[in-house]
């Protein structure tokens, strides 16, 4: 028995495969979008192959790190090709945005984020989120001494025993909140502490490594790091577990990674429709689906099971346009870690 299709059902679905075949047209004459991505290769793949198979819309991707393609954009001005662009971190695209450089978001790729995953203006938005986190070894720190807070660790008696990547665009993350939370003062003493404090090593996974091996108690890195090793051997991890402080610490702190149209686009509907799709329903669907292990932070979107749902973080409240990575960078210069 054959069922008719109500002809403002029709209507809708017509409007809907025009709307898609006239984006992909429009991409296609430049051979589609170009995409400044900072996020991690392969999560921006599963995200840029799944919209193309249903928008048809080519996508080229350029990648590099935050602060190196956030300043970048900033250097090329009205004259970047990007079209899009996409941090792991929040800082870099306040670097871009207080440039003047993004156009605002589609008001309906706005809603489909949480308001506290995205700064108010909307002239970007998140995409994705990672929590901060102590990792420590069990063997040598048991769990009953794990810090209550992030800036204990400024203490003498953590001389040694813990381990941090201060170069890395994540860590500067985590100084411009704390410098956002508690203040010039406090951040310069507290980074001076670690200086004196901390081993120091490049890359989170490193750090992540010389916990499980032993060669340092602990470390601060992000949630994923972990949660990444596991899902394959396990053998950079096993001898790790994980503290969350809660309690709104700035050690607490989750971090936005970002997502923005560039003013200057030639191609503003493509980017704005790519926009929409990561934050989206499918989009956010590849946080839960895959082994990015990062946070979904769609609406009503669900992260990876295995992760402590960020309801559960007691993060603090951080407003992300605030985050300033350029006095952050001069605080970490001033104390001798970078």
């Amino acid at each position: 028995m054959t069922r008719r299709i109500p002809s403002f059902f029709k209507t809708a679905l017509l409007g809907a495969a025009l709307i898609s075949a006239s984006l992909a047209h429009a991409a296609s004459a430049d051979d589609g979008i170009v995409v400044y991505n900072a996020q991690h290769e392969s999560l921006t793949k599963a995200w840029v192959e799944g919209f193309t198979k249903q928008t048809g819309i080519k996508v080229i991707v350029r990648n590099g790190d935050d602060t190196e393609m956030g300043n970048q954009i900033v250097q090329e001005g009205s004259a970047s090709p990007a079209d899009v662009f996409l941090t792991e971190n929040s800082p870099a695209m306040v670097l871009v945005d207080n440039a003047g450089l993004f156009a605002p978001v589609a008001p309906a790729t706005l809603e489909q984020v949480g308001s506290a995953w995205r700064p108010a203006h909307g002239k970007w938005l998140g995409i994705a989120a990672r929590s901060t986190v102590f990792v420590y070894n069990p063997a040598k720190l048991p769990a009953s001494e794990v810090p209550a807070s992030l800036l204990d660790l400024a203490a003498p008696a953590w001389k040694g025993r813990w381990a941090v990547s201060p170069a890395g665009a994540d860590f500067q993350a985590i100084v411009a909140a704390v410098l956002e939370l508690k203040g010039e003062a406090v951040t310069l003493d507290w980074l001076k502490a670690m200086k004196a404090n901390a081993a120091i090593y490049r890359g989170n996974s490193a750090v992540l490594k010389a916990v499980n091996a032993g060669q340092v108690d602990s470390g601060v890195i992000y949630h994923y790091y972990s949660f990444v090793d596991q899902a394959k051997t396990g053998e950079n991890s096993k001898d790790t577990a994980l503290h969350y402080f809660k309690h709104q610490d700035p050690g607490a702190f989750v971090s936005i990674s970002g997502g923005g149209v560039l003013a200057s686009s030639k191609h503003p509907e493509q980017a704005q429709a790519f926009l929409k799709w990561i934050t989206g329903k499918d989009g956010q669907a590849v946080l839960k689906d895959g082994n990015s292990f990062e946070y979904a932070v769609g609406q009503n979107a669900q992260s990876n099971p295995k992760l402590v749902p960020l309801t559960q973080l007691d993060a603090p409240k951080v407003d992300a346009s605030r985050l300033d990575s350029k006095k952050a960078v001069a605080l970490m210069t001033q104390a001798g870690l970078l």
